[in-house]
């Protein structure tokens, strides 16, 4: 090869070079102005000119639609802006959430929709460069169906863990009764006008106990490899936790799955969604139709086996089939009603964690008989027939002087609901091991 060949070659090679990362340049680049158009401006957000994100889609918040909101019947939310606080579980580089119209009489109309990670201040203010439009098969706009529900498109965010994010929607037409949970335990808010993604929170002045519309947020995590689902009644949603603190006991099971994990034990790196809700029952559901507060048995598909990344599903449910029976609960249809969930749940490859039922004398529909029911069903569980693994909430929480009761100090003071102290010991109790495998296949 002659110099002047030589030079020929050494060009050719270094104009490949140029074009191959003029061509990847302009790939990213291609793909951040997506990312900024679905936002609908070109605001240098935080993390939206991340590179593409890695990792598993798993639940970092959710709760259970429970039923319609009285009051709302007939115009819903008309007007006005919505703005959901939801407690993070774990944290990851992508978000999408889901919104529920599942009670709804009328199709729902979701003009603008945003997530924002929280200012960290307790009010509806939100840290102004994470703030994103959210978007559902790129338009920035959706009509849910009545009775049904939507997901959003993922978009670009860094979400920590153990934070607070924001979720606003804006409906510009009538369209009620809406869907909620009730005794979120947490303070949304609400503003007149398209608010959606006012970062101030100046104009969100009415507080609300519940949360409306948003039923999920899933994450692209890097921390977890998977969810656990817990489904449960008031105990598990956390009725008589400190409002705001966090302190429902699956919250406090999340941050000790998170702890352990990252001080290098060997335990499964999971998410915890909560699916609790107050009243619930196994067998029987609520009225309405479509019912309110539907069974375990009713919505096991709906909210423990459809989230992505499911492991593992902890049950801890019975002790409503037992109070609000008008006549005596039957213990073995009980324990039946619970192995008919872990069946279905094996059905799909998942391991099942059940909870032993805890005491509730003194509460004003304690007696005897139903003391006995539920020293019937706990000894099913714990006999090993019912579950995969136990916890023993029971025996963890009980006075040892009066097995019959809560402990004094775990007893939020209606003999039924467990204090802040009472949620911490649970979640301390929850053997993490108890996370690791698979179910049976055979009960």
């Amino acid at each position: 090869m002659t110099r002047r060949q030589g030079y020929a070659v050494l060009s050719a090679l270094v104009a490949l070079v140029v074009a191959v990362s003029a061509a990847i340049y302009l790939t990213v680049a291609t793909d951040h102005g997506i990312a900024r158009d679905a936002l609908g401006d070109d605001r240098p957000h935080r993390g939206s000119a991340a590179p593409a994100s890695t990792g598993t889609w798993v639940g970092a918040w959710s709760t259970a639609p429970v039923g319609g909101e009285p009051g709302t019947e007939t115009q819903g939310l008309a007007g006005r802006s919505v703005r959901n606080v939801v407690h993070t579980s774990t944290g990851g580089t992508s978000a999408r959430i889901t919104l529920s119209n599942l009670y709804g009489q009328a199709p729902l109309t979701i003009s603008h929709a945003s997530i924002a990670l929280s200012a960290g201040d307790g009010t509806a203010a939100a840290d102004p460069e994470s703030m994103r439009r959210l978007t559902f098969g790129g338009a920035t706009g959706v009509v849910v169906p009545a009775g049904g529900q939507i997901v959003s498109d993922a978009v670009l965010l860094t979400v920590p863990h153990d934070g607070d994010v924001l979720v606003t929607t804006y409906s510009p037409t009538p369209s009620g009764p809406v869907t909620y949970h009730p005794h979120a335990r947490q303070v949304s808010y609400v503003a007149d006008g398209d608010r959606t993604e006012d970062a101030t929170g100046a104009p969100y002045t009415e507080q609300t106990p519940y949360w409306r519309y948003v039923t999920s947020l899933d994450l692209l995590s890097n921390e977890a490899d998977g969810t656990v689902v817990v489904l449960g009644d008031s105990i598990t949603d956390g009725i008589t936790s400190t409002t705001g603190a966090n302190h429902r006991w699956p919250d406090v099971l999340a941050g000790r799955l998170r702890g352990a994990a990252e001080s290098g034990r060997q335990v499964p790196r999971y998410s915890v969604v909560n699916e609790g809700i107050s009243g619930n029952q196994i067998l029987a559901d609520g009225l309405g139709r479509p019912a309110e507060n539907r069974s375990g048995l009713g919505r096991f598909d709906r909210d423990a086996l459809s989230h992505p990344g499911v492991e593992v599903v902890v049950i801890d449910l019975g002790v409503n089939d037992i109070l609000r029976n008008p006549r005596l609960a039957d213990p073995n249809r009980i324990v039946a009603g619970l192995r008919t969930l872990v069946r279905e749940a094996h059905a799909r490859g998942l391991k099942v964690v059940g909870a032993t039922l805890m005491p509730f004398q003194g509460h004003r529909g304690s007696s005897p008989a139903r003391e006995a029911v539920r020293r019937q069903v706990n000894a099913e569980i714990r006999a090993g027939g019912v579950f995969d693994a136990v916890v023993d909430f029971d025996k963890a929480l009980r006075d040892p002087y009066d097995p019959r009761r809560l402990r004094p100090d775990y007893d939020s003071g209606d003999h039924l609901h467990p204090s802040d102290p009472g949620f911490r010991r649970m979640a301390e109790v929850f053997d993490l091991s108890l996370l690791k495998g698979a179910g049976q296949t055979q009960l």
